[in-house]
């Protein structure tokens, strides 16, 4: 089955609203064995508007709508809809009486307006919305699925799960997995999998670059559930004797969750002094739950006093080395494991530009000191891009070797 999800608004075409919709959408689909192979934004104009619903009906076999299904004149995504597929629309009183009831819920009356939201085409049923006013549609149109969702996300993604799905999941069994990599790049990566990747049907076997890391998406599809995880565990092993040293989760998640789980498991207390990351890999590591379990602290050492004071880095090292430098990143950890009393502490120092940078020390050049109770490492690195991005890598980076490291 082919699917097209348009979104209508013109707040989405002028990219004054985030078009998360379409990618959640896109996703649940691909779980239940329906291929979105278009994806359409529209502004808030009817002719346009039947114009892509038109051309929509002629290649696609289930379209999703979002948005426009308000109670104001600029909303017009089920009076268009209705006009093109020739349904009559119909004011359901039961639906009246429940956009009534929301807004006496709300302490509020219900405006005159909002009466339009309890109309639906001929033959079609209502989705229910239990967070807002306007509610869904589903409509079986001449062998056609059209389903007619809210724009809020919230309010979308609720309906879409609870409502949509059950009516139009298919006999049809669709397992994904995601692979994360890291310290490899997308073109490498591809050219070391490309054997694998160029004779697979199913599954299929796709690569996503993202910032210092990359993901390997595999999609295998049938009818026999234990047949489809035959084959997505036989292609996981091919991938694996590949690239095993560069994969660190199987699972789809973030590399500090899977640093957090294995100091967990090692009953390991960490701690981070940052200079050119300021606090992010700090930031990055809280925002997990239960991380209170492992970590303990986090300073920001940012000027050679700090280090000095909070570290207890020696000046001769700074004077003798500059802060940017093997040696200061080494004593910054050492004197942060010293001073908290935990089993593992790191440190990063180094450029992150724009401007400073020399021919010795150019932009981009981090150290990362890691200290344990037995053993120190410092690792040197030289990272391209903008300021943000070159303290993102440096982020990932930590953490890529705290993970090889615990």
């Amino acid at each position: 089955m082919i699917g097209e999800v348009i979104s209508v608004g013109t707040e989405i075409i002028l990219g004054s609203t985030l078009n998360t919709n379409t990618y959640y959408i896109t996703q649940r689909l691909a779980e239940i064995g329906i291929d979105v192979l278009f994806h359409t934004s529209v502004v808030d104009d009817s002719k346009l508007l039947k114009d892509v619903i038109n051309v929509g009906l002629n290649r696609a076999d289930i379209l999703i709508f979002t948005g426009g299904l308000g109670p104001t004149a600029d909303d017009m995504t089920k009076e268009v809809v209705s006009e093109t597929l020739g349904l009559e629309l119909k004011l359901d009183k039961d639906m009246e009486c429940n956009i009534k009831k929301y807004f006496d819920k709300m302490n509020g009356s219900m405006p005159s307006n909002n009466t339009k939201q309890a109309y639906k085409p001929k033959g079609s049923q209502f989705l229910t919305n239990e967070m807002g006013t306007a509610p869904g549609i589903y409509i079986e149109w001449n062998g056609k699925i059209l389903i007619l969702l809210p724009g809020p996300p919230k309010e979308m993604k609720f309906m879409f799960d609870k409502y949509a799905i059950p009516l139009i999941k298919q006999d049809y069994t669709i397992k994904i997995k995601t692979i994360n990599t890291i310290g490899i790049g997308e073109s490498k990566l591809e050219t070391v999998l490309k054997d694998i990747i160029q004779g697979q049907e199913n599954p299929t076997i796709a690569t996503y670059a993202k910032e210092g890391k990359v993901d390997i998406k595999v999609v295998a599809r049938g009818s026999d559930e234990k047949k489809v995880d035959k084959l997505l565990n036989e292609i996981i092993e091919k991938i694996d004797g590949k690239i095993h040293k560069y994969i660190y989760s199987y699972n789809d998640e973030s590399i500090e969750e899977v640093v957090y789980k294995k100091l967990k498991a090692n009953n390991m207390k960490i701690a981070f002094c940052e200079s050119c990351t300021g606090g992010l890999i700090s930031s990055r590591f809280t925002s997990i739950p239960g991380v209170s379990e492992v970590f303990d602290r986090g300073i920001v050492t940012y000027s050679n006093r700090a280090k000095v004071e909070e570290l207890g880095v020696k000046k001769n090292t700074l004077d003798k080395y500059g802060a940017v430098s093997e040696q200061v990143a080494l004593e910054m950890a050492t004197g942060l494991l010293n001073k908290a009393g935990v089993d593992i502490a790191l440190s990063t120092t180094g450029l992150a530009g724009p401007s400073g940078g020399t021919e010795d020390k150019p932009v981009g050049l981090v150290y990362i000191g890691i200290a344990a109770k037995n053993h120190s490492f410092v690792f040197k690195s030289v990272f391209s891009g903008d300021r943000l991005s070159i303290q993102n890598r440096a982020a990932l980076k930590a953490f890529d070797e705290l993970r090889k490291i615990i």
